[in-house]
């Protein structure tokens, strides 16, 4: 598939008239921005026709972006005399907006097989993240038209911005704005100082090194790696493939119908049981047996705006931290282990409270990081290195396919995050609103070596029983 860009521009903010804010102001980061990945999330978004015109879509951005400046803008040093502690300078410097076509007579049907996959192919249809010259966009937008009128929306948001649902919800209002919304629904939130003050004193209830925190750790070589952890490291240079797989509302009933019954009286939500279905699922996949001692964590990351009293579902940054229930993988794949896996999520997930979330803020405003020379885990040299550990990102509660620039345009029929095939890391995506037939899919990457075991046993609810449901075609 070719994708060929015919036009590339800076779209700033449209005040509609009215007189533009000051372009000197910097916003800090805060602690939840600090921690989280220094790098771009990309996805894509697919559109059934009629395409709205390429006019339509710049003014609506335009306009969006008067309401979420942070997007228009640029990251600095917050404190010039120092360099620590970045920011964003709301200088309306822009967007990077895309116009580009894929080659004639290419349909979005016959693309739609390696973009459900997925493949490398989802890259060409979003931006690159850009190469770092200081002055970098934060958000870049590519819009592909196809032959059969259908388009794909394509973006890449750097995370130090915000987290995914702040990014959902700048989508959301940028298609409000083409529709021309009378107000942003949501009203987004943008006060980044107010809601995480730390306490005074502060109260570090909960341990924070080795969660959010780590000691820097040196980059392991191809031999350590190889010797590390599990006992069965990477190959250096070994395929990792990202597989698609879709779970039936009838298997997802089943699913948790078997976690509850280890709990009478007890309830499990579809993200709790998948999270826990697809852990074991995984570390049976990679050859770990029911009998080895070898420890397994499950990251989960969970959203802020359900659990800090008082943090507005408009609010524009990250509010994230992670969950991290562990065990041993004996434990995970023992005989009928699924009701304990989900308790597993379940309690670790809880445990992430409000509580938790002030306890981080004290502890990461106190100047302990600073003093012990801790750096986020999720920026330590060796955090993409799983081992036996995994990490999801259950997407099913943001509202991606709330995007709509309506009019002329068609539905949203499909929208995937960015081909990115780490080992170990899960997506568990929204259902797209035009399939409607309760179905979940998600994103599983393996090394090529586990991957037929891994097929083996998705469809058991006992992971690695023979499966009795067939995989569903990607195509």
């Amino acid at each position: 598939m070719k994708i060929t860009v015919q036009s590339s521009k800076a779209v700033k903010p449209d005040y509609g008239g009215a007189p533009a804010p000051p372009a000197t102001a910097v916003v800090p980061l805060t602690v939840f921005d600090l921690i989280s990945f220094d790098d771009y999330m990309f996805g894509i978004h697919a559109f059934h026709p009629p395409s709205p015109p390429t006019g339509t879509l710049v003014a609506g951005l335009a306009m969006a972006l008067a309401h979420y400046r942070e997007w228009a803008g640029r990251l600095v040093a917050a404190d010039p005399a120092t360099g620590r502690r970045r920011g964003i300078l709301l200088n309306d410097a822009g967007v990077r907006f895309l116009d580009a076509t894929a080659d004639d007579g290419v349909t979005l049907e016959s693309a739609m097989p390696l973009l459900r996959q997925p493949t490398p192919e989802v890259r060409r249809l979003h931006p690159s993240a850009p190469a770092t010259g200081g002055d970098d966009e934060l958000m870049l937008v590519q819009v592909t038209r196809f032959a059969c009128g259908s388009v794909v929306v394509g973006h890449a948001m750097h995370h130090a911005v915000g987290d995914a649902f702040a990014i959902s919800r700048f989508l959301v209002a940028w298609g409000q704005a083409v529709r021309g919304a009378a107000a942003i629904d949501p009203v987004p939130v943008h006060d980044r100082t107010s809601f995480f003050t730390p306490r005074h004193p502060p109260r570090v209830d909960f341990d924070h090194r080795g969660a959010e925190f780590v000691k820097p750790r040196q980059k392991k070589d191809d031999d350590a790696r190889s010797n590390a952890g599990d006992g069965r490291g990477a190959v250096a240079g070994e395929e990792v493939v990202v597989q698609h797989v879709r779970f039936s509302r009838e298997f997802i009933s089943e699913l948790k119908s078997r976690a509850s019954s280890s709990s009478p009286g007890r309830t499990y939500s579809t993200a709790q049981c998948l999270a826990a279905h697809l852990w074991r699922c995984v570390t049976k996949a990679r050859g770990l047996a029911a009998g080895d001692e070898t420890k397994t964590t499950l990251h989960l990351a969970v959203n802020g705006r359900a659990r800090m009293r008082g943090l507005p579902e408009g609010y524009t940054g990250n509010a994230v931290l992670w969950a991290h229930p562990c065990t041993t993988a004996r434990e995970l794949l023992a005989a009928a282990p699924l009701g304990r896996a989900v308790e597993l999520v379940r309690g670790a997930v809880a445990r992430v409270d409000d509580s938790y979330f002030r306890s981080f803020i004290d502890f990461a405003s106190s100047g302990a990081v600073e003093e012990e020379g801790l750096v986020p885990a999720l920026k330590d040299p060796e955090a993409a290195e799983l081992g036996a550990d995994v990490a999801v990102y259950c997407l099913l509660r943001v509202p991606f396919y709330d995007v709509d620039f309506g009019g002329g345009c068609g539905r949203q029929f499909f929208y995937t995050p960015g081909y990115y095939p780490a080992e170990g890391v899960v997506y568990i995506l929204p259902p797209a609103p035009v399939v409607g037939d309760g179905s979940v899919e998600a994103h599983v990457s393996l090394f090529s070596r586990d991957v037929e075991s891994f097929r083996g046993c998705c469809f058991s609810i006992d992971a690695g029983e023979p499966s009795a449901e067939e995989p569903r075609s990607s195509s």
